[in-house]
């Protein structure tokens, strides 16, 4: 035996550490990674609830906002909000998956029409 001491399986309990670290920070990508599906997913039914729409602008605000409510729908998120002024609809759809939710904000018009700042 040495005069030092036994350092035999260290290399073990080192292992062990660096694999939890290892699963620790892969479950930190995966969380991020589910969180960016849920904002993506609530960005494509708001952008497609606003132009649904704008799409049907000249019907009204109640008949254009129940279009874009079932397009929300068919896209799997929720219409939180939806207004029109003139033909521009404004409107706000809502996603959730487990812990993670997210609202977004769209807004679209006619070809042509910029944002006034």
């Amino acid at each position: 035996m040495r005069a030092g001491g036994s350092d035999r399986g260290s290399a073990t309990v080192w292992s062990v550490g660096a694999i939890a670290v290892l699963c620790a920070v892969f479950g930190l990508v995966l969380a991020l990674g589910q969180a960016v599906v849920v904002r993506q997913h609530a960005a494509r039914g708001a952008d497609l609830a606003a132009l649904a729409a704008a799409d049907r602008w000249p019907q009204g605000t109640t008949a254009a906002c129940e279009h874009a409510a079932r397009v929300a729908r068919a896209q799997g998120v929720r219409l939180v909000r939806c207004a029109l002024d003139g033909q521009i609809s404004d409107v706000t759809a809502a996603s959730a998956r487990g812990p993670f939710s997210a609202e977004i904000r769209s807004r679209a018009g006619p070809a042509g029409w910029t944002l006034a700042r």
